[in-house]
């Protein structure tokens, strides 16, 4: 049976997907908005649990689009495009939004799936800051076959840190957040866990060890990012097993986080092959 269409901007379903947006929001009610037809398919297609997806008769006509309502887990809710505007994160949108609970992944129940753990290759992101950046790694670690993205000291209450269900870091993950484990962790923990599953930690740096081009990385390995401003510190890099560095030959001093990710991954995953 038909749902009603809901019309009402006040309508507690629409308030409780507006909240959605905010932060607070989503920590409290452990939900998060994926907006978009390919979004919204690939959440379907990877099997996350879904509280509601509202779509607008009005601005879903595609082909696809009808298909998408076809196989979703659950009864979809029809929505004016007033009230999907309103919505929306972005102008014109293409009509789909759903409600998916979040996932907590931890060190001890993270698995590979593509992989074996001794042939495993990831990327640690200490305390990163944008939330773009850290969707971009995720599609590049998809485009080069790495199985795990691990976010250190970005805890829901550690300020100016990326929240992993931000609505850029989906967008910016084009759909690869559905797909690749996330592990949220501490830097202690993790050095702890990585050092007694015999991961192989590179960590970056502008006075690196060796020279990128020159590194021959071990499998299992962990390529180890500080954030967007300061780097890893001095701690941090004595508990990385190597220090990779890229030349700078012009005259700025450094490479956009994931810019920088996306020439070490596709380095070091071609040599791991």
């Amino acid at each position: 049976m038909n749902k009603p269409i809901i019309t009402s901007l006040g309508n507690p379903l629409i308030k409780e997907a507006r909240a959605l947006h905010q932060k607070k929001g989503r920590v409290e009610s452990g939900l998060f908005l994926v907006e978009g037809i390919h979004h919204v398919g690939e959440a379907v297609s990877a099997g996350w649990e879904m509280e509601a997806v509202l779509y607008a008769p009005e601005l879903l006509t595609s082909e696809f689009a009808r298909e998408l309502l076809s196989r979703l887990p659950i009864p979809p809710q029809p929505v004016s495009a007033q009230v999907m505007e309103s919505l929306a994160d972005k102008e014109n949108p293409q009509g789909i939004l759903a409600m998916v609970h979040q996932r907590k992944n931890t060190l001890e129940t993270v698995r590979l799936p593509v992989t074996s753990r001794s042939k495993a290759q990831c990327v640690a992101l200490v305390s990163p800051q944008d939330p773009g950046n850290v969707g971009t790694i995720l599609r590049t670690m998809d485009a080069v076959g790495a199985d795990v993205l691990f976010l250190l000291d970005a805890a829901e209450g550690m300020r100016g840190s990326v929240e992993l269900y931000h609505p850029t870091v989906i967008r910016s993950s084009m759909g690869t957040l559905f797909w690749k484990p996330v592990v949220q962790a501490s830097f202690g923990e993790f050095v702890v866990w990585a050092h007694r599953e015999n991961f192989q930690l590179i960590g970056t740096s502008a006075r690196g060890d060796v020279e990128y081009q020159t590194f021959q990385p071990q499998l299992p390995w962990i390529l180890v990012l500080g954030n967007e401003q300061k780097g890893l510190s001095v701690a941090q890099i004595q508990e990385c097993d190597v220090t990779v560095s890229l030349p700078m030959k012009g005259r700025v001093s450094s490479l956009n986080l994931a810019v920088a990710a996306g020439v070490l991954l596709y380095r070091f995953a071609d040599l791991s092959d």
